[in-house]
């Protein structure tokens, strides 16, 4: 892999990783059509890296002031959603593991999975705007929304806020509850690959960076981008995108 297909991976990376169309499944496909072959998801997690350093910039003020009311029962209470809400993905990430590394190389599956995410995106239109408190069980119910996602193809993103405005959760607080939720997710992902890698990374150094820095800068863009559209009720756009994108690559 070049620095140029590095970088405009990342872009695709920073740009899919919280516009909910599936920053996985972009990924290989982007792969497919550069021609690149990299086996396993060692550059997917170094730029979702990328992108968790977006939403620590983008959300820095909510996580500054969760560690400032630390010793508050509300937050207290608030970092148990979020924990709880990782558990799902941590399960179906260690189970799966050898399952879901071989879905990366399976065009068709990311074509499946990306009408399935279409799916959700478009229901997410007709959930009624709610204002409702966090429970555990909308935290466990956003959680497992998150493990699905770990299927190349199915947005992370959309799948957890689409479940929390079913829930009945406003949008604003579906994305907050999201993003924040990506944090561990993401953060025990890499961390987890980085162990897994026999002889250290592969990948040359100046790569990786080029492919980290191009994800973080876009994902910043994109970020700030989609909380906008959410607000002003287009999430469900993104569904159409996704049900067109999976029809054309189980066709191509």
């Amino acid at each position: 892999m070049t620095l140029i297909e590095a970088t405009i991976l990342g872009i695709v990376q920073g740009f899919t990783e919280f516009l909910p169309i599936s920053s996985s499944g972009h990924l290989v496909l982007g792969q497919a059509i550069l021609g690149i072959e990299q086996p396993g998801n060692e550059f997917e997690i170094l730029v979702h890296l990328g992108t968790l350093a977006s939403v620590l910039v983008v959300f820095f003020e909510d996580i500054k002031s969760l560690l400032m009311s630390i010793n508050s029962k509300k937050t207290q209470t608030f970092i148990l959603f979020i924990l709880i809400g990782t558990l799902p993905a941590v399960g179906v990430g260690l189970g799966l593991k050898d399952f879901l590394d071989s879905l990366f190389d399976n065009i068709n599956a990311v074509g499946s999975a990306l009408i399935f995410t279409g799916i959700v995106l478009y229901s997410s239109s007709f959930a009624k705007r709610q204002n409702k408190e966090h429970t555990f069980i909308t935290s466990i119910l956003i959680g497992c929304a998150q493990a699905i996602a770990i299927i190349p193809g199915i947005s992370r993103s959309g799948m957890t806020i689409s479940a929390g405005l079913f829930l009945g959760l406003s949008p604003k607080e579906a994305a907050r509850f999201s993003f924040l939720l990506a944090i561990p997710a993401i953060g025990g992902a890499g961390l987890l690959t980085a162990l897994d890698v026999s002889g250290g990374f592969q990948m040359p150094i100046s790569v990786a960076i080029a492919g980290i820095s191009s994800s973080f800068v876009v994902g910043v863009v994109a970020l700030k981008w989609l909380l906008g559209w959410l607000e002003q009720g287009k999430f469900h756009y993104f569904g159409i995108y996704c049900l067109v994108v999976g029809a054309l690559t189980i066709l191509a």
